[in-house]
């Protein structure tokens, strides 16, 4: 069995091809990777891929381009392997990222979706501690120490207070996420809205301890760009309120509470509001204030 990986492509180049290392840097072969190029000004990144000459890597390059959702549904239905990815073109697998995820795979069989280790890095490839990524690890992630399960309502509270998932290091059983289809309208946190469908329909998530993953936080990010309009938290506040009653549905009411209280969303919009005062952005102040106090 090999870990199918997926490269939803659209951006930085140079990322591009430092992704594509990593994946060819990984020191057990058993892995695909498939590049999906939602069609990218250029053909850099196809020939940088062409000249690696690997038979484990295909390229696809789309004829217009169709979206970040668009690509994601792509990835998962051309996966062929037990266990896939859906990486970032931006982020980096460390060299014992297959391994790790295999290793767990064939002792969690049951579970629906693996979280490794993940080492955050700033633009430049240096380690980061953002103070969000230390609210969400510390005081939002279950508690626990070694590779374990978490599922049900438990994790759909946690989730809901602050996702604390790294999207493009989630390995997935390509027989369970095949079940469910990423939700069109949250394009920024369409990651979120997919797993907590998966989390009410009874999945299993796996926590992994092991470092095995370079998740990239840096300013010209699609999500950072949201934030710096308050685009970002407007499909929020509308997530939330659909995840919201989807748990009272459920019969989940700490998870309903969860999700209609966002904390740490509002608690990361008010960081936002606060730059926003300095700048006097008008139009996000509002977007910012109804998302921070609103119901």
């Amino acid at each position: 069995m090999a870990l199918d990986i997926f490269i939803p492509y659209w951006g930085d180049v140079n990322y591009m091809k430092l992704a594509v290392d990593s994946v060819l840097a990984q020191t057990s072969p058993d892995w695909r990777l498939t590049v999906v190029d939602d069609a990218y000004p250029g053909d850099e990144v196809r020939r940088y891929v062409e000249a690696a000459d690997d038979p484990r890597i295909t390229y696809i390059r789309k004829e217009k381009n169709e979206g970040i959702t668009e690509n994601f549904r792509t990835c998962v239905s051309l996966a062929s392997q037990d266990v896939l990815v859906v990486m970032g073109c931006d982020d980096l697998l460390l060299p014992n990222f297959v391994d790790v995820v295999l290793r767990a795979h064939a002792e969690f069989p049951d579970a629906w979706i693996i979280q490794p280790g993940v080492q955050i890095i700033d633009e430049d490839g240096k380690p980061s501690v953002p103070l969000v990524d230390i609210v969400k690890q510390r005081l939002v992630k279950p508690r626990g120490t070694g590779s374990r399960l978490v599922g049900g309502e438990r994790l759909a509270v946690s989730l809901l207070h602050g996702d604390w998932l790294y999207w493009p290091s989630l390995a997935f059983r390509r027989d369970r996420i095949r079940d469910y289809d990423f939700r069109d309208g949250f394009p920024v946190i369409q990651d979120l809205a997919l797993v907590i469908d998966m989390v009410l329909g009874g999945a299993e998530l796996l926590i992994v301890p092991d470092i095995c993953f370079e998740y990239r936080r840096h300013t010209s990010s699609a999500s950072s760009a949201k934030l710096v309009d308050g685009s970002r938290f407007v499909g929020e506040r509308d997530f939330f309120d659909l995840a919201a009653a989807l748990c009272t549905a459920k019969g989940w009411r700490k998870a309903a509470r969860a999700a209609r209280l966002r904390l740490t969303s509002r608690a990361h919009a008010l960081l936002i509001l606060a730059g926003t005062l300095r700048q006097s952005a008008s139009g996000t102040l509002g977007i910012l204030l109804r998302h921070s106090f609103g119901k």
